[in-house]
């Protein structure tokens, strides 16, 4: 299924807000988009005064043209940043991108220049882009690797545990007793996300209930154990279960193929009146779906998607778990700084800090029709 221009322009959004400039013929590269189509968006966000345009070059509002994050991802050429702070995050993350944003908001105002550091869809390739911005001569890192499964993230934990600079994990909390248990990090607590999910559609009736799910991320395995743990120990919920929410939304690799149900199917043979979705794209085309089949969202199934990057802009603007995404960021690079400025040992222990999500309530959630007799 297509992807929605909304959403579309929200990444667009929120990569030239994370990264303060780039270049459209990067950008349409990054977000794997047409350059036409990508012009047009750009056209279209710049006419309502969302960003601004000039000589191939995409700027967010205010920027001046000083930029601050300089792109080395895809560069072989050493950024020669003796006093950066490097960052790292994936490609074509929209949520991760937000966060960023907070991170470089905070650092900016502190007078800290900053490398941005993007790293391709594969498995193992952050590390290539620390190795590069070590050589580089960074004082310090803030990081959120995709990692798309559990091996893939104890891959890491070894070389990231020995990087050298003070480091701060983003919405990342590696397994306890790992080597980066003692790594300082800032997290959405997904657990109470997921609990506000659940205790929402409690409230309005619903007994029976699904989780769509990606599980290709620690955030996507985090709101599926959350959610299995919660589900099973609410004595008012019925009957529950956890299913992929689309084919590509899996770590990939062997062992790990999950099959995707029919979600239409599946709500009507389990009695389905409650659905968590995520994440946000998945959750708009799932509902888009449900449509199709002839099941109507909030009447016959109420729907919480989890993310809120785009959730509102569906036609039926989406009730969902919002987390701190861009306050995450900078809570990230505040400690980071803390940390620069007073290493470990020093001012106290490690320090692992969590942000509770909310929940935005909008129309696709409502009471539980009252079963006929």
């Amino acid at each position: 299924m297509r992807e929605p221009v909304e959403l579309r322009r929200k990444r667009i959004l929120a990569v030239v807000h994370a990264r303060g400039a780039v270049k459209v013929s990067t950008l349409a590269a990054e977000l794997d988009v047409s350059a036409v189509t990508l012009r047009r968006d750009v056209e279209e966000l710049a006419r309502t005064g969302m960003l601004r345009r000039g000589h191939g070059v995409v700027r967010p509002i205010g920027d001046t043209g000083r930029t601050t994050a300089v792109p080395a991802a895809r560069s072989g050429e050493p950024a020669g940043d003796g006093a950066a702070i490097a960052l790292v995050v994936p490609e074509r993350h929209s949520y991760l991108y937000e966060t960023l944003y907070g991170a470089r908001t905070a650092l900016e105002e502190a007078g800290i220049r900053i490398t941005l550091h993007i790293a391709p869809q594969i498995a193992g390739a952050e590390r290539p882009q620390v190795e590069r911005a070590l050589a580089a001569g960074v004082r310090g890192l803030l990081i959120a690797p995709r990692w798309r499964s559990v091996t893939g993230e104890e891959a890491d934990y070894g070389w990231l545990a020995e990087v050298g600079v003070p480091t701060v994990l983003m919405e990342r909390r590696p397994r306890p007793g790992s080597a980066l248990h003692a790594m300082d990090s800032v997290c959405s607590d997904h657990w109470y996300g997921i609990h506000l999910a659940v205790d929402h559609l409690i409230s309005l009736g619903h007994r029976r209930l699904v989780l769509a799910a990606r599980n290709d991320s620690p955030t996507a395995r985090s709101i599926r154990a959350a959610f299995t743990e919660i589900a099973a120990s609410r004595p008012e919920v019925e009957d529950w279960s956890v299913v992929l929410s689309s084919p590509d939304a899996g770590p990939g690799g062997p062992g790990t193929v999950e099959e995707v149900p029919d979600l239409a199917v599946l709500l009507r043979e389990r009695g389905v009146t409650g659905a968590i979705l995520h994440g946000d794209q998945e959750a708009l085309m799932l509902v888009q779906r449900l449509t199709e089949s002839g099941i109507r969202v909030p009447r016959d199934c109420s729907v919480v998607a989890y993310d809120d990057v785009v959730a509102a802009l569906g036609s039926t603007a989406l009730t969902a778990v919002a987390p701190p995404r861009a306050e995450i960021g900078r809570a990230a690079a505040e400690l980071l700084m803390h940390r620069l400025a007073h290493p470990v040992g020093t001012t106290g222990p490690v320090r692992r800090v969590a942000l509770l999500p909310g929940l935005e309530v909008r129309g696709s959630t409502r009471g539980a029709a009252r079963p006929t007799n």
